[in-house]
C-alpha cells in the first residue's frame, strides 16, 4: 500500500509539473499572439515620417534615388549604395545610429533623418551629424581636401525654422561678402507640413499616408505596399519592431545599471569589480563612468 501510494504521489507531481509546464507555453502563446497583433495594428498606422518605417522602406536603393532627386531637384543623382540604421562613432567611441545613410555615383554622402520632435532636428544635431561624417569617411593620412561632399538632411514634421518654407537650404557662408565658403557641407530642412502640387509636395505629402492607395508617387506606394500588404514584407516589419521591442528593454536595463553603477561609484564604498559585478557592466564601462563622476 505504502508503495502504492508513493506511485500515486510521483504520478500526481508529475501530471502537475506537466500542467504548469502547459499553462505557461500557454501564457507565452498567448502573449506572442498579443504582441504580434498589436504590432500589425501599428503597422497599419504608421506613415513614411514614422523613422522605423520609413528606415525599411528607403533601404531600397531606388527610393532613395527618388527621394534625393525631388529634394536636390536633381535628376542626375545616382545612387550606388544605401543603409538604413547605420551606426556610427564619435573620435570618444561614443556610436550614434544614423536614420539612412547613403553615397551616389561621385561619391557623396547623404544622411536622411526623420524626426517628428522639433528637439530632436536641432541645428546642433544637424551639425554634430555632419562632423560624424567627416570623421567617419576620412582615413588617416588622407589629405582634407580629399573629404567628400556631404548632405545632412532632416524631414521634419513640423516647421522648425516656423517661416513657412518647403524647404530650407543651409551653407556656410563668407560674413563679409555674403559669398560661399565652399567646403561643401551641406545641411537641409524639409518641411512637411507643405503638400502642394510640386514635386516636393507631392514627396511630403506620400509621407503622411498610411495607406499605399492615397500615395502620389507609385515607387514609394509600391514599397509601403509591400511591407504592409504582402506576407514576406509584413512578416519583416514583424521581425524589425520586435527587434526594436528588445533593444529599447536592452537600452532601458542598461540606463537601469548606469545609475545604479554611478550611486555605488559616489558612495566609494566598493571597487570597480564589485560594482562592475552588481551592475552587471564591464569594468571599464565603470571606470568611465567614474571619470565622469569625478569631473
Amino acid at each position: 500500500m505504502l508503495i502504492c501510494y508513493k506511485q500515486t504521489e510521483e504520478k500526481e507531481d508529475t501530471e502537475k509539473e506537466r500542467g504548469d509546464i502547459m499553462a505557461e507555453n500557454n501564457t507565452k502563446e498567448l502573449d506572442f499572439d498579443r504582441k504580434h497583433e498589436e504590432d500589425l495594428q501599428r503597422l497599419r498606422g504608421l506613415r513614411l515620417l514614422d523613422d522605423d518605417f520609413m528606415q525599411k522602406v528607403f533601404e531600397d536603393k531606388a527610393c532613395t534615388e527618388f527621394l534625393l532627386q525631388i529634394i536636390l531637384n536633381r535628376t542626375d543623382l545616382k545612387v550606388l549604395r544605401v543603409n538604413g540604421q547605420q551606426d556610427i562613432k564619435n573620435l570618444q567611441g561614443r556610436s550614434v545610429r544614423l536614420d539612412i545613410l547613403a553615397v551616389d555615383a561621385e561619391n557623396r554622402v547623404y544622411n536622411i533623418e526623420i524626426q517628428r520632435s522639433d528637439k530632436g532636428a536641432g541645428v546642433k544635431r544637424a551639425r554634430y551629424n555632419s562632423s560624424l561624417i567627416d570623421a567617419n569617411v576620412t582615413e588617416p593620412g588622407e589629405k582634407y581636401e580629399n573629404l567628400c561632399e556631404s548632405y545632412v538632411i532632416f524631414i521634419t514634421e513640423n516647421d522648425i525654422m516656423k517661416v513657412g518654407l518647403p524647404i530650407y537650404h543651409i551653407d556656410r557662408t563668407v560674413k563679409e561678402t555674403g559669398e560661399l565658403f565652399g567646403d561643401e557641407s551641406h545641411i537641409i530642412y524639409v518641411n512637411s507640413q507643405i503638400k502642394d502640387e510640386s514635386a516636393l509636395g507631392k514627396l511630403m505629402h506620400d509621407f503622411s499616408c498610411t495607406d499605399a492607395k492615397d500615395m502620389k508617387y507609385k515607387i514609394l506606394a509600391d514599397r509601403v505596399r509591400y511591407f504592409k500588404e504582402d506576407e514576406k514584407g509584413v512578416a519583416t516589419m514583424c521581425r524589425a519592431m520586435e527587434e526594436m521591442r528588445n533593444e529599447t528593454a536592452r537600452e532601458t536595463e542598461h540606463a537601469k545599471a548606469i545609475k545604479v553603477a554611478k550611486g555605488m561609484l559616489q558612495s566609494g564604498k566598493l571597487s570597480y569589480e564589485e560594482i562592475a559585478e552588481i551592475a552587471e557592466l564591464s569594468i571599464d564601462e565603470v571606470k568611465a563612468l567614474d571619470e565622469k563622476v569625478i569631473a
